[in-house]
Formats: structure tokens, sequence, C-alpha cells
């Protein structure tokens, strides 16, 4: 495991256009109707940092679904070199976390390039507009650390949007395993 923290895209940055498959081939791209919000999700199915949270962010997305919101959860580690992220694992994700969200593989790892994504888990919130409003941590838990993942810095976020209030602007860095590169995509 190679800890790293996210970069931080910066706030007000248009969510990026993108086309990817789900683990059964089903293309899926960003959704053209209007949302309260749109909630990105960088995540893979190994690491700690993610194992963590998912429980309780499958619960919190899951229920931002039901609150008009467009929900990705997005892989783009090397699965050749990395088995416990190809397609029949994520496929053992969604069914074990019940995600209702799609869940998509960035084969090419263009999408997590044009976040700028460094780390999983790694959110990214946007506005009505699809503007940035809102990149970094899930909370304060981590492993290790005893905290119970409660998710509060994702539902302050949901919860501001929900009432039209703005969001603040200072924001906690994700922390957790390196994206994956394959050897073509490595930043050097």
């Amino acid at each position: 495991m190679s800890l790293s923290h996210s970069s931080m895209l910066p706030l007000g940055t248009e969510i990026p256009s993108f086309s990817l498959l789900d683990s059964n081939e089903v293309k899926h791209q960003l959704d053209k109707g209007s949302f309260n919000g749109y909630i990105l999700v960088f995540i893979c199915n190994h690491c700690p940092y993610v194992i963590n949270i998912k429980d309780k962010m499958s619960q919190i997305l899951n229920a931002a679904l039901e609150k008009d919101f467009s929900i990705y959860a997005i892989n783009s580690n090397d699965s050749i070199k990395y088995p416990l992220d190809n397609a029949q694992m994520i496929k053992k994700d969604i069914i074990e976390y019940k995600y209702k969200f799609p869940y998509l593989v960035d084969k090419s790892q263009y999408v997590a390039k044009k976040f700028q994504t460094v780390c999983t888990p790694e959110f990214y919130i946007f506005n009505n507009k699809k503007l940035l409003v809102y990149r970094g941590r899930f909370d304060d838990s981590s492993p290790g650390n005893n905290k119970l993942a409660r998710g509060d810095d994702i539902k302050k976020v949901i919860n501001f949007i929900n009432q039209g209030k703005p969001v603040p602007k200072s924001h906690f860095p994700s922390m957790g395993c390196s994206i994956k590169w394959k050897e073509e995509n490595k930043i050097h």
C-alpha cells in the first residue's frame, strides 16, 4: 500500500465529461438531465481506506440517489496487476455493499487523469450547475485510528446542496492508497 493524499482539484472546475463501461460492459456517461448535484467517488476493492468506509458510503450514496443526485463510483486501478479490482470482484462488491449507483471501470485511466485523482477513496461533489463544490475525504476515520466511519464530511455537503446553501470552501484532502497506474500512465 502506498499512502497518498488527494491533489485537490480546484473548486469551481466544471465536471469533466466521461464515458465508461461498468463491470457488465454497459456504457455509462455523465447524465444529461438536471440533478441537485453530482457525486463521483474513485474507489477500489482492496484498499484498506476504502474498505473502512464501504458500508457507510453505500448507505449515504444510496440515500443521495433518492435526493436527486447523480452518482458514480469509478475504479481506475490497473486490474491486470491488481486482480482484486477486476470486473468479477467489482460485481461482488456491488452485491455485497448494495450499491444502487453505477460502479464503473476506467480501464484506460483517462477519467482519473481528468479529475487529477491520486488516491482511493477520493470524492468529488458538483452542484446542479456541474461546478465542483467539494473534493476530498469521506470523514476523519481511517484504518487503525479507532474512529467509526460516519461520512460526516460528505453528509454535510449533501445537506448544504439540498438546502440550497453554499458549501463551505474549507476541505480536507482524502487519504488512501495511490491509484495503481499502468506503466504507460505513470506520472513521473
